[in-house]
């Protein structure tokens, strides 16, 4: 054997040595395959091409891992390279790659921080705020020996411009470069490195994958489990920054900063309706645990100290104790790790657990948090829906937003990272020019607020009312009051069930609730009784168009009376009642319009 040869095969040996036999890259590759079918086209794809860079794009869930190792063992086995680089978003996530890869024998140092590499790992484990500090350390390190980089979440190396120029910086020299994200759109245009653009017939550069596996193709394929959402409304009292005392019902059309204001008096832990959902969010789990015996939920909250008065409902509420994870908390990863190996009922949450981060018998989620972009939405999501035996379900609360239900009716909508705005400002959305139009015109039309920074948002009081179910892009149900046996029915959904029994299940909820209130007297009909589908949450676009035509009917009422504006507008305040257009309801807009059509009548 020559010297060349014999160092072959010792870097054969050194490579492979800790592989086990079943994985499928100690084997010549395909011989002991145990892959899901995305797992092994994405494989097969890989293989042919022999790319630098590839994206692979999988709804959370899908098992983004298990595909990355298997092909870092295929790379490593081949000797196309020698060490292996693993970028991840947190801490907690550096350790479960580092953990993920022992499992098949692959040994990464999730502690490197500086210096030579022990001959015993086969390579690192970082985060992309580690490579943000030193990039010229990962740099020599990708220089000096052929090393695959695995770039995890990769959105998250465009988070900020420092992450990405520094992720390029160290991994340039890199001889092969796989990036993975569940999520690849985002609501900014930072460039992520790596990442192929293609230029669209509408002018505008998305992301392209190599490999795109969605939430869709996942579910028929049972790799992840359907998400049953549990919507809840209810009345909201709030007093602004102006001083204004406001009301209004959750989910009825309202301007943005409504929907915000009572969005976070929703989900203030002194009112009521977060106690009711998470009543609601428990009895739900108990029903789940019935046909999964270890399911856990989760509260993802806004902030600390929202999630320590969540875990205290919750001790009320259940009698037993919420694991509660502090992204600030040096114990919040054994936290995570000892809940997903326990049977515990309740874990709250801030940030930590919204990404990545795998606990299985996560199956019952509330959202109580304001993030808004879908992004976030879908990440968080994705900790309920990753299935282990075929007919589990997911159930995740909200409250009655319009954003929120339109990401909930969309889960199977694939999207790209948009690299470019439109040219022209206003173009992406319609609306955007004429909504700076209103601001100003009500800033400077209704009455005076300079008092408006003399105090600061409070929520006053909440209640919660159950709103609606939606489900594979379709919404069951009727308003119904907490502890109600309608609520009941849909919280009693079996939680081992077949999609379609999942659909078949909620008409026949429906159908019973409507023949229900049918035979009520309309006296006891205190609450909307109409089914979802025929209770459309407004748009904040629809609450525009109601506050351009209140503001052109002003306008045309100032020319046929002669008043100025600030003066109609504080009248109409008066006649009707309610705070500025700007904070106004549809209600209280539509009342306005109303008076508007009947003051013009009389002048004719």
């Amino acid at each position: 054997m020559t010297t060349a040869a014999a160092t072959s095969s010792s870097s054969s040996s050194s490579h492979s040595h800790h592989l086990s036999p079943a994985f499928p890259g100690r084997a010549p590759w395909g011989t002991a395959s145990k892959l899901r079918a995305w797992q092994q086209g994405a494989m097969e794809k890989y293989v042919q091409e022999q790319p630098r860079d590839f994206l692979a794009v999988a709804t959370p869930g899908a098992g983004k891992t298990t595909f990355a190792l298997t092909l870092a063992s295929w790379l490593l086995h081949h000797h196309v390279v020698q060490q292996v680089t693993v970028v991840a978003p947190t801490e907690h996530l550096k350790k479960q790659w580092a953990e993920a890869a022992a499992r098949i024998g692959i040994k990464l140092d999730p502690e490197y921080s500086a210096g030579p590499l022990s001959r015993e790992y086969h390579g690192v484990a970082v985060t992309y705020a580690g490579v943000g500090v030193r990039p010229m350390l990962h740099r020599n390190r990708s220089e000096q020996r052929k090393t695959l980089v695995i770039l995890d979440e990769i959105h998250h190396a465009g988070d900020s411009k420092s992450w990405g120029e520094a992720c390029l910086e160290a991994f340039e020299p890199a001889t092969r470069r796989l990036a993975l994200t569940g999520t690849p759109f985002r609501s900014d245009t930072n460039p992520i490195p790596f990442v192929t653009y293609e230029e669209g017939n509408d002018g505008i550069r998305r992301s392209s994958a190599d490999y795109t596996y969605g939430y869709g193709n996942a579910l028929a394929d049972h790799v992840v489990r359907p998400v049953i959402f549990l919507s809840y409304s209810g009345n909201m009292r709030w007093r602004t920054k102006a001083g204004d005392e406001i009301a209004a019902r959750l989910g009825e059309p309202m301007t943005k900063d409504a929907v915000s204001q009572a969005w976070r008096t929703a989900l203030d832990p002194r009112g009521e309706w977060m106690p009711s959902v998470l009543r609601a969010a428990d009895q739900r789990l108990t029903e789940v645990r019935k046909g999964i015996p270890d399911a856990g939920a989760l509260v993802i909250a806004s902030d600390q100290d929202s999630a320590r008065a969540y875990a205290k409902l919750i001790r009320e509420i259940t009698g037993t104790k919420a694991t509660l994870v502090l992204s600030d908390d040096t114990g919040a990863s054994k936290r995570i790790d000892d809940f997903s190996a326990s049977t515990d009922r309740w874990m709250v949450a801030v940030r930590m657990v919204s990404e990545g981060v795998d606990v299985p018998r996560l199956a019952v989620g509330v959202y109580a948090t304001t993030i808004s972009t879908p992004l976030f939405f879908a990440q968080a999501v994705g900790r309920f829906v990753r299935s282990r035996r075929r007919g589990e379900t997911a159930s995740v609360f909200l409250p009655t937003v319009p954003d929120l239900l339109t990401f909930a009716n969309e889960m199977e909508v694939e999207r790209d990272h948009a690299l470019d705005k439109p040219k022209k400002e206003g173009e992406e959305d319609p609306y955007a020019e004429s909504e700076k139009e209103m601001d100003e015109a009500n800033k400077e039309q209704d009455e005076d607020t300079g008092e408006q920074e003399q105090f600061s948002f409070e929520a006053l009081e909440s209640e919660a009312v159950f709103d609606r179910v939606l489900y594979d892009g379709a919404e069951f149900g009727m308003q119904a009051h907490p502890g109600s046996a309608e609520e009941q029915d849909y919280l009693g959904i079996p939680g081992l069930l077949e999609p379609d029994q999942v659909q078949l299940l909620l008409q026949k909820r429906q159908a019973r609730q409507i023949a229900h209130s049918r035979r009520k007297p309309d006296d006891q009909a205190d609450l909307l009784e109409l089914p979802a589908e025929r209770r459309p949450v407004v748009s904040h676009k629809e609450m525009m168009e109601l506050r351009k035509q209140l503001n052109t009917m002003v306008s045309a009422y100032v020319h046929q009376s002669g008043k100025p504006h600030g003066v109609i507008h504080t009248e109409l305040r008066r006649v009707c009642g309610g705070p500025a257009s700007a904070e106004a309801t549809a209600g209280q807009l539509r009342q306005r319009i109303a008076k508007m059509q009947e003051w013009a009548t009389r002048m004719r």
